[in-house]
């Protein structure tokens, strides 16, 4: 571990972690079409729900993991080794290392600036059907254990995205399906869909950025489409906005959204209320 000059702070690259939910059939997929073409040149598509059909035609690199296993060889080619880790765990030196000896996945590490994950709601299937399947899944009498299932499942999702999140110099876009929960005291909220509690409630902490794209209705009853990018919004879509650059509502442009987050500009003042201001007001 060495210090990091304030100097070399700043001058480091690094790509913003972007969470993308919206309801099937959005567009979310045909984002890929908003990006520059030298920006999609050194993009990586990983196409974990096959239904790319909307860029069929678009020019850009792609792989097609089927396994949970395969997943997580990719994220430890793309993110490297976590040295807090023992040799015989998932991400480890020695995982790194065995993953280095395929030489397709070896071509990846300084390939690709743009990862875009697509879906996030599948990747957790695959994750979910891993963990059903694996030993602790069952108990002493041979029959499946849910709790030590969804135990597993959520560690194992946590790792996954902990380790796309310190693929620190590029930029990582997940997306996933938006769906609207109803409780038992029938209070709705909106989230994404994923398997399992756990990873859904600690997602936020891991991204940069939360964007709903959704269709909304400025009040002329013509819906468009649009990023919902910060909290509160009027629909208690699910929004979050690290970099403090972006307005409620930003165009559906994902090339562009990529720019106003890494570009030159400067984020809004940020004004702290002390609890006595906010008694007083």
């Amino acid at each position: 571990m060495k210090i990091i000059t304030a100097d070399q702070r700043l001058a480091e690259k690094s790509g913003p972690k972007i969470l993308i939910i919206g309801p099937s059939g959005i567009g979310k997929t045909s984002l890929l079409r908003t990006l520059r073409a030298d920006l999609l040149a050194s993009t990586l598509f990983i196409d974990i729900e096959a239904g790319d059909i909307a860029v069929s035609d678009l020019p850009v690199a792609s792989v097609r993991p089927r396994t949970w296993p395969e997943c997580r060889d990719l994220a430890c080619a793309l993110g490297g080794f976590n040295p807090a880790l023992p040799a015989t765990a998932v991400y480890s030196e020695a995982h790194f290392n065995e993953v280095m000896k395929n030489p397709e996945l070896a071509r990846l590490g300084g390939a690709f600036t743009l990862l875009f994950v697509d879906s996030l709601t599948a990747a957790g299937r695959l994750c979910f059907t891993w963990a059903e399947q694996q030993p602790e899944a069952f108990t002493d009498r041979g029959r499946k254990d849910l709790r030590a299932i969804y135990g597993l499942h959520a560690r194992s999702m946590l790792g996954w995205l902990n380790q796309l999140q310190h693929t620190r110099e590029r930029t990582v876009v997940l997306v996933a399906v938006l769906e609207k929960h109803t409780d038992e005291l029938n209070i709705s909220i909106w989230q994404p869909q994923i398997e399992g509690a756990k990873t859904g409630r600690e997602l936020p902490a891991i991204v940069d950025e939360i964007i709903t794209m959704q269709w909304v209705d400025f009040g002329d009853r013509k819906p468009v489409r649009a990023f919902v990018c910060t909290n509160p919004n009027p629909w208690g879509y699910p929004a979050k906005d690290r970099s403090g650059r972006l307005e409620q509502f930003e165009p559906p442009n994902l090339g562009a959204l990529i720019e106003k987050l890494t570009g030159p500009g400067q984020r809004k003042p940020f004004t702290v209320v002390s609890p006595e201001q906010s008694a007083q007001t």
